[in-house]
């Protein structure tokens, strides 16, 4: 399929992309105070992250039929320039709300970016090499977690935050420039078969309505606007069903579903995904809330999981060789499950040396288990469906990610409050607030310090429990769906 094209080239531009999307994630984060106090909208930031993440999810497997009707080429091309436009317009928004009109254009162009590049890799590479190749690729996010925060404040210090928009221009022209010259798909045979255009559209309301009403859950708790949205997402999936069974050429197609392997990969793929989200939003709450250390602490000690995550797609590759599936997947769960083991049977009091040790471990994990559930899940369905089977790949992973952000930020305050009362400060969550934020923990009374410590502690401790429940049930699917004997290199034949 790809005789003329170059190889190496390509892949540096799969690399690019993987790092621009990576980098963009942690920039702005460490760029939205400042954005924040620039444009006057604090109560619309969650919204700058939240509908990048709507938009990308929305259009993922649209992008993913796309590529298996008219070809990997145009579609990544057609999302870096959306990425491009998007990362233009953010720079020169004016206000919150054309700040947040134009992540929604870049998370446009993300939604492409991410299931395209593993398709070409797919695509470009045998699978002995693929997943050794995969590896290189989350060194980006590795490079980017440790670059980002760092090159963000320096952009921000320096020549103002706009350009921690501006700078993916140049990055993504380059990339642009890669493909266009050096990918070359073979001529696809004429489609006679249409776009399933309103199945498209439906699907996208069903997104949209279920990752909006998590976002809103996590943001506001349950309320009529979130009930709203459920019951939404319920009922246009139901008609999304009903229209897809009816379409000549549905966008997802539903035999990939009678393959168990395929959905066994997938659940794992959506439920350690979640247990992720736990720990990176956690983690540094317990750095700043319960040991009281500075904020970049937090950051810092979650740097081994992008670090060692390298390292567990390398050993993955390795493994996949020579041993199945179900071994190598239980064997990354394995080491996740003794992460959160670990995290929920931690003293009040540990050090942080012992969360740095979890996270080498956890980083392990996960790099073996997503790895190989990506990889399986691409290797087990036909090659007219690979971009079909990866995009759906990583929009299960988002929507376990949206899903759990909010399932575990219900368990922390209804743990959080239980406890409160407990310390007779029913409903002080305003103390809370303040002694979680190392800039204002010192204007909370001494004598409470001891007690915020222990709400927060108890908090953490439910949400690491659920983490654990998790880590289980994976495993339980592994058992399920995974049949024992089967290899990698064997799905195929």
């Amino acid at each position: 399929m790809l005789r003329k094209t170059n190889v190496g080239l390509v892949t540096v531009a799969i690399f690019v992309a993987t790092f621009m999307t990576a980098v963009e994630g942690t920039i702005v984060t460490t760029a939205m105070p400042t954005i924040v106090g620039s444009l006057h909208g604090i109560e619309l930031m969650n919204w700058v992250f939240s509908i990048y993440l709507l938009t990308s999810a929305m259009l993922t497997p649209i992008y993913g039929k796309l590529t298996d009707k008219i070809g990997r080429k145009p579609v990544f091309m057609v999302g870096t320039l959306l990425f491009i436009i998007g990362s233009a317009l953010c720079g020169m928004s004016f206000n919150m709300q054309t700040l947040i009109l134009a992540r929604a254009l870049q998370g446009m162009g993300a939604g492409a970016l991410m299931p395209v590049s593993l398709t070409l890799l797919a695509d470009l590479y045998p699978i002995e090499q693929r997943t050794k190749v995969m590896g290189y690729n989350s060194t980006m996010w590795g490079i980017a977690s440790v670059i980002g925060p760092l090159a963000g404040g320096l952009i921000v210090d320096t020549v103002g935050w706009h350009w921690i928009f501006f700078i993916n221009v140049p990055i993504g022209l380059v990339q642009l420039f890669l493909v266009f010259m050096s990918l070359h798909e073979e001529k696809r045979a004429r489609e006679t078969k249409k776009m399933d255009l309103f199945g498209s559209v439906v699907l996208m309301l069903v997104l949209l309505s279920l990752l909006a009403g998590f976002q809103l859950l996590s943001d506001q708790g349950l309320g009529w606007l979130v009930m709203s949205c459920f019951i939404a997402s319920v009922l246009f999936f139901v008609l999304f069903i009903w229209v897809e069974k009816r379409a000549e050429d549905p966008i997802i197609t539903f035999s990939l579903f009678k393959n168990p392997l395929f959905v066994g990969v997938n659940l794992i793929a959506a439920l350690v995904s979640g247990i992720l989200m736990g720990v990176d939003v956690y983690i540094p709450m317990w750095m700043q809330g319960v040991l009281g250390l500075a904020a970049g602490i937090g950051g810092l000690v979650l740097a081994p999981i992008s670090l060692f995550w390298v390292v567990g797609t390398n050993m993955a590759s390795k493994m996949m060789a020579k041993q199945s599936i179900q071994k190598v997947v239980m064997l990354g769960l394995l080491a996740i499950l003794v992460t959160t083991i670990g995290l929920f049977f931690a003293p009040m009091g540990i050090g942080v040396w012992y969360f740095v040790l979890l996270m080498f471990i956890f980083g392990i994990g996960m790099g073996i288990v997503i790895v190989s559930t990506t990889v399986s899940a691409q290797q087990v369905v036909p090659k007219s469906h690979l971009g079909e089977a990866t995009s759906f790949n990583t929009l299960v992973r988002t929507i376990g990610q949206t899903v759990m952000v909010a399932v575990f930020g219900l368990i922390f305050n209804f743990m959080t409050n239980q406890e409160l009362d407990k310390q007779h400060l029913a409903g002080r969550t305003d103390l809370l607030n303040q002694f979680v934020n190392p800039k204002t923990a010192h204007q909370v009374a001494s004598n409470l310090h001891e007690a915020l410590r222990k709400v927060l502690y108890e908090g953490l401790h439910a949400a690491f429990l659920v983490t654990i429940l998790l880590a289980v049930i994976s495993m339980v699917c592994v058992k399920i769906y995974i049949r024992y004997q089967v290899k990698l290199s064997e799905l195929d034949e």
